[in-house]
C-alpha cells in the first residue's frame, strides 16, 4: 500500500496530559496502544501522537504477539489476510476502550460487519489531526482513571459513531460526550429540533452501555392518547378498566434491565409527569389496577424539540421531572451548522439506494450547491426524503430539476386570505393550514406559526368549544 496520498502532521499535546503523563509512567506500567498497518508512513504519524500522550505503541503489519494487551488498537482493513471483524471477535482485543477501523477507501459492508462486533471508529486516511489528539487524550485519560471501556461503534467517507455519521466539527464534539455519558447509568436529556437523529443517538447511547444486552425500547410520547397514557406506561391489570380483557405490560416492564426511550417528553400529559417522577425517585412502579410495587431497573433517555424552559414556562414540563431526568442534557447539532456532512450524508443516502437497486446514480455540481445552500428546517430526515424523490425521478444523475424548490419547502401552498376577513378567522385558517402541512405534528407547527405549544392547544381547544356551540 502507498503512503503517498498521507500527510504527517505535527500535534501538540497539552501540558495538563504532559503532567498526568509524567505522573503516570512514574507509578504505572504504560498502557499499550496496538498499530496494525503496513503503511509506514501513516505508522510514524499514529505512533508519534501515542507514544506523546503516553503509550507503549506495539507495530505490526499482521500478528499480534499473544502477550500483549493493547487499551486502544488501529487496524487497516487494507491489510492482506487480515480479517477484521475475527480480529475484534478475538479475546486479544477483549480489553480494548477503542478499536478504530481505517483503509483507504471506503468499505460500508465489511465496517457495518465489524461494527457490530465492538469496533468503535472507522476513518478513510488520513485522520483529521485534531480530532485524533482529542480522542487518545480522551482514552488515555478513562484508562487511567479506571473506566476505560470497549464500545460497540464506527464510520465510512463521513465518520461514523455507533449509528450516527458526521465528520463535521459539532459532530465529533457529539461523539466524544456521548462516548463519556454512555457507559453511566445517568439519565439523559436529548434537545434537538425535529429530523436531528435522537432516537438513533438513543439507540447509540444503548448499544454502548452497560445494559446494551437488554432491550431497547421507544415510546413517541405524542402518538399516545391521553386516556392511555398511564396503561401505556406502566401496564394494567386484567378488568381494571372497561376493555382491560387481560394483564398488560407497559413500557417500563418491557424495558427492564434495558433502556426508555422517552421521545417527544413534553408531550406527555403534566398529571403522569408527576408519576413517572415519583417511579425514577422510588425505583418501583405499580400497573393500573395493581396491588404491589414491581422494581425497576431501567435506564431513562428522554428527548425533546422543545426549549425546555420555555416548556416549563408554558406549563408544559415539569421544573422538578426536568430537573431529574436532565441530569446529562444534549443538544444536537441542526443539519444546517453541520458543514460538509449536507453532501457527506447526501452521497450517503444515495450510495444506499444505489446498492439497494443496483444503481449508479450520482449528483451533479449544480445540485450539490442547491442542497448546500438549503437551510433544511427538516434536518437530516428531510435530506434524505429529498434524496430519495430524487432518485427516483432521475435516472442517471440528479441534477437541480429534480430537486424541490427547497427554498419554499416550509410554504408549498399559498393561503388565500379575502380583504374584510376577520383577524380571528385568518389566524383560524393560518393554524389549520400549517397543521397540515406539518402532518398533524403540533410540536412543529407552534415552532412554525412562532407561538408556544400551550398558546396552540389554547386556540384549538377555544376553536373546538365554538364549533360545539
Amino acid at each position: 500500500m502507498s503512503g503517498t496520498n498521507l500527510k504527517i502532521v505535527t500535534i501538540e499535546i497539552s501540558p495538563t496530559y504532559q503532567m498526568n503523563i509524567k505522573k503516570t509512567e512514574a507509578t504505572t506500567k504504560k498502557p499499550q496502544a496496538l498499530v496494525l498497518d503496513e503503511d509506514n508512513a501513516h505508522t510514524r504519524s499514529l505512533k508519534s501522537v501515542l507514544e506523546a500522550v503516553g503509550f507503549q505503541v506495539l507495530i505490526s503489519d499482521g500478528d499480534i504477539d499473544p502477550a500483549s494487551d493493547p487499551r486502544i488498537a488501529f487496524i487497516s482493513m487494507d491489510l492482506p489476510n487480515l480479517n477484521p471483524v475475527s480480529l475484534i471477535s478475538g479475546d486479544q482485543l477483549s480489553h480494548s476502550a477503542e478499536i478504530v477501523l481505517m483503509a483507504e477507501e471506503d468499505d460500508p459492508l465489511r465496517v457495518r460487519k465489524a461494527i457490530a462486533k465492538g469496533a468503535t471508529y472507522f476513518f478513510c486516511k488520513p485522520f483529521d489531526p485534531e480530532f485524533l489528539k482529542h480522542l487518545v487524550e480522551d482514552v488515555y485519560t478513562e484508562i487511567a482513571e479506571g473506566t476505560g471501556k470497549r464500545g460497540e461503534q464506527t464510520v465510512g467517507p463521513l465518520d461514523q459513531f455507533g449509528l450516527l455519521r458526521g465528520s463535521s466539527s459539532p459532530m465529533r464534539k457529539l461523539y466524544r460526550v456521548l462516548r463519556k455519558v454512555a457507559p453511566t447509568n445517568t439519565s439523559v436529556l436529548l434537545v434537538g429540533e425535529s429530523g436531528t437523529g435522537k432516537e438513533l443517538v438513543a439507540n447509540t447511547l444503548h448499544q454502548m452501555s452497560e445494559v446494551a444486552n437488554g432491550p431497547f425500547v421507544a415510546a413517541n410520547c405524542s402518538a399516545i392518547p391521553k386516556e392511555l397514557f398511564e396503561s401505556e406506561l406502566f401496564g394494567h391489570e386484567k378488568g381494571s378498566f372497561s376493555g382491560a380483557a387481560q394483564q398488560h405490560k407497559g413500557f417500563f416492564e418491557r424495558s427492564e434491565g434495558g433502556t426508555l426511550f422517552l421521545d417527544e417528553l413534553v408531550e406527555m400529559p403534566v398529571e403522569l409527569q408527576v408519576k413517572l417522577l415519583r417511579v425514577l425517585e422510588a425505583g418501583a412502579f405499580r400497573r393500573v389496577g395493581g396491588e404491589s410495587d414491581i422494581k425497576s431497573k431501567v435506564r431513562i433517555i428522554a428527548a425533546t424539540n422543545q426549549d425546555p424552559e420555555t416548556a416549563i414556562n408554558d406549563g408544559l414540563l415539569r421544573e422538578d421531572l426536568y430537573y431529574r431526568i436532565a441530569r446529562f442534557p444534549i443538544f444536537l447539532p441542526p443539519l444546517r451548522n453541520r458543514g460538509s456532512d449536507i453532501l457527506g450524508l447526501a452521497h450517503f443516502f444515495l450510495d444506499q439506494l444505489n446498492e439497494l437497486h443496483g444503481t449508479s446514480v450520482g449528483i451533479d455540481t449544480a445540485a450539490e450547491e442547491e442542497l448546500e445552500q438549503h437551510i433544511w428546517p427538516g434536518n437530516v430526515r428531510e435530506l434524505k426524503s429529498v434524496i430519495e424523490r430524487a432518485y427516483i425521478l432521475t435516472n442517471t444523475s440528479i441534477s437541480p430539476e429534480h430537486l424541490p424548490k427547497l427554498g419554499d419547502q416550509l410554504n408549498p401552498d399559498q393561503l388565500r386570505i379575502s380583504v374584510g376577513e376577520s383577524i380571528e378567522d385568518a389566524e383560524r385558517k393560518l393554524i389549520f393550514a400549517t397543521l397540515e402541512a406539518h402532518n398533524d405534528n403540533k410540536n412543529e407547527a407552534a415552532q412554525t406559526l412562532g407561538v408556544s405549544l400551550k398558546t396552540l392547544y389554547n386556540r384549538l381547544n377555544k376553536y373546538a368549544a365554538n364549533d360545539d356551540d
